[in-house]
């Protein structure tokens, strides 16, 4: 039974049509995958059916008194001002609670709050009066346990497993996949979707195309419908000039009857054929690449990197890992998995000699070289275009870059953007570019699936797999992890070990005890040793102190910028009712893109100064 319909929703952002005519029903227990490339409108779509934006043509019908609760990527679009845990419902009959006392204790919804809270991994915020305060990521958190408690007809999440560290993700699968009611689910996370989703929705050129089943079940039928079409457009394309030399030889024999129907049969093809090949995907949005490595000298088996009973604490906290031991060798691709706040983003700094005061032993081969790629990428310089970035950084001709970035998604004028006006995907894609043309031995990566679409994503890992080098990746993308690992760094209990497969880890976390709270007394020896390492790790807090303020200060220019460009957004939509032309649409839209990127840069420096 349908508790949501859209109805041929069209949309025109300046002279992009974004929606096209898209119609599908939303009914009682359905649990959606909404799929497509970064920018194909998947996020407008939310909007229009939330009301927060109007559609050129079309409309959203609700049937019955269907409730829809929405979650969306943007924090600042969700309402926590001086907000607190508790659910509307609640607050309502605590405003009436001398006369209804009894409804408040049978309601429960304090318990349920602290299941949700506790299932994303925060705990003691239960509370709370003002959360404005916290980051990003916990807001999400927060906002994500309000809709879970207040329990609408149908959840509408646009990437809900940002933020989440595996765990969380793990109890978000279970809940949604017994949820009473409807989920419809903008989602990148491949493995997700397969946990949860039995439909799945592809928002690909302005048009849907719906599906059965999960992630996998959608790959089988969309591989298989692209080529039933490709044979059916070869035969169009076959039949098409059969005639239009059928019609040749009627004009050559004089016979003008037999030639203008023959003009009428081609039109009617050409028609076809042209409305065929349009509901092939244009593709113009996915990376496509082939990393092909110089060739590098000297056995598969050669030891790049050697970990030696390696732990790492904070002055006088407690350690955040101990005791962790292994070795990288030349093509080896090694995953670094874990819950959030673990350390795996902290080992992968100390391995390239970027932190120091640990106890244990980290040696890296002589003559190595490596590159990196961290979560929030940084240029140097803001103001250079793609394309002088990347010839800056690499020997590539004209020629060869430009065909580079356009392998990476930067086409034609998009190669000339500059840096500062790139969106979060847009920045990752352009820094990989540029640092897989340096061929490093060991590529060191920090979730580098973040921010990248379905599309390119599954690219990115074709091509890391062929990588020739060797690789050291922090990441949650459990179907990258299980494409691209040769083996999985688990943590778990406040140290590590290698597994086969990252099932395998899953497993031992399942089953290992609960952590003691309790810790073994060191012995003066091991006392002296972190003693010598803990001076060792003082001479760096000056730089520390130096890094956290131009972090503050960083900090606060975005805060600065996104208002600036906030306000301009309003007065930019205040025009569209009034005629507004293709520029003022285009200049929203750039403005949009500025404002995720700082948003993503944002999120990123707060929960590093939290952290």
């Amino acid at each position: 039974m349908p508790i949501l319909s859209v109805d041929n929703i069209s949309l025109n952002f300046g002279e992009r049509r974004l929606l096209d005519g898209v119609s599908f029903m939303v009914n009682e227990g359905d649990k959606i995958a909404f799929i497509g490339n970064n920018g194909a409108g998947k996020s407008t779509l939310f909007k229009i059916i939330k009301g927060t934006v109007r559609p050129d043509d079309g409309k959203v019908i609700r049937h019955g008194n269907t409730i829809v609760g929405f979650l969306s990527q943007n924090m600042d679009e969700q309402d926590l001002s001086g907000s607190t845990l508790k659910p509307q419902k609640l607050i309502d009959i605590e405003e009436r609670k001398t006369a209804l006392e009894y409804e408040i204790a049978a309601a429960g919804d304090d318990e349920r709050m602290a299941d949700a809270l506790a299932g994303l991994g925060l705990t003691g915020l239960s509370e709370r009066t003002d959360l404005t305060t916290l980051s990003g990521g916990e807001k999400m958190r927060v906002c994500l346990a309000q809709l879970i408690v207040a329990h609408p007809d149908i959840l509408m999440l646009d990437e809900p497993t940002n933020h989440l560290d595996i765990e969380a993700i793990e109890w978000l699968e279970d809940f949604l996949s017994s949820y009473g009611g409807a989920v419809f689910v903008i989602s990148h996370d491949r493995h997700f979707i397969d946990r949860v989703a039995n439909r799945v929705i592809e928002l690909q050129d302005g048009g849907i195309t719906c599906y059965k089943g999960n992630y996998d079940d959608y790959k089988i039928q969309k591989e298989e419908f692209l080529k039933t079409q490709e044979a059916y457009i070869n035969n169009l394309q076959a039949e098409l000039e059969h005639q239009l030399d059928v019609k040749q030889t009627m004009l050559s024999h004089r016979n003008i009857s037999g030639y203008h129907q023959r003009e009428k049969m081609v039109d009617k093809l050409e028609a076809v054929l042209e409305k065929e090949k349009a509901k092939l995907p244009s593709g113009s949005m996915s990376m496509s690449f082939n990393v092909v490595p110089e060739e590098r000298s000297g056995a598969e088996d050669k030891i790049l990197l050697q970990v030696k009973d390696v732990s790492k604490k904070f002055d006088d906290d407690p350690f955040i890992f101990e005791h962790i031991s292994f070795e990288l060798k030349a093509n080896q691709k090694i995953f670094l998995a874990g819950p959030n706040g673990c350390g795996k983003s902290t080992l992968l700094t100390m391995l390239m000699g970027r932190q120091g005061g640990f106890d244990g032993s980290v040696f890296i081969s002589s003559g190595a070289t490596v590159g990196y790629m961290e979560q929030f990428v940084p240029f140097e310089d803001e103001t250079l275009s793609c394309y002088e970035e990347l010839v800056a950084r690499s020997d590539l001709s004209i020629t060869e870059a430009r065909n580079m970035l356009a392998r990476f998604g930067f086409r034609g004028e998009d190669a000339f953007k500059t840096i500062n006006v790139l969106s979060g995907g847009e920045r990752s894609r352009l820094y990989l570019c540029c640092l897989l043309q340096e061929k490093p031995d060991i590529l060191f990566l920090d979730e580098p699936t973040n921010h990248l679409d379905i599309d390119s994503r599954e690219v990115l890992e074709d091509a890391l797999k062929a990588y020739n080098g060797a690789i050291v990746c922090v990441s949650h993308d459990r179907f990258f992890i299980d494409k691209c690992a040769d083996q999985i760094l688990g943590f778990n209990q406040g140290t590590a070990a290698l597994y086969d497969k990252y099932a395998y880890y899953r497993k031992a976390v399942a089953k290992a005890p609960a952590a003691s709270p309790v810790k073994e007394e060191k012995t003066e020896e091991e006392k002296v040793s972190r003693e010598t390492e803990g001076k060792k790790e003082s001479r760096n807090k000056a730089a520390d102190r130096k890094e956290a303020a131009k972090r503050r200060e960083r900090i606060r220019a975005i805060e600065n910028e996104i208002e600036a460009l906030e306000n301009e957004q309003k007065e930019l939509e205040a025009t569209f009712t009034s005629g507004a032309g293709a520029e003022e649409y285009n200049k929203y839209a750039d403005n949009a893109a500025k404002i995720e990127s700082l948003y993503t840069e944002y999120m990123l420096l707060t929960e590093e100064e939290e952290s």
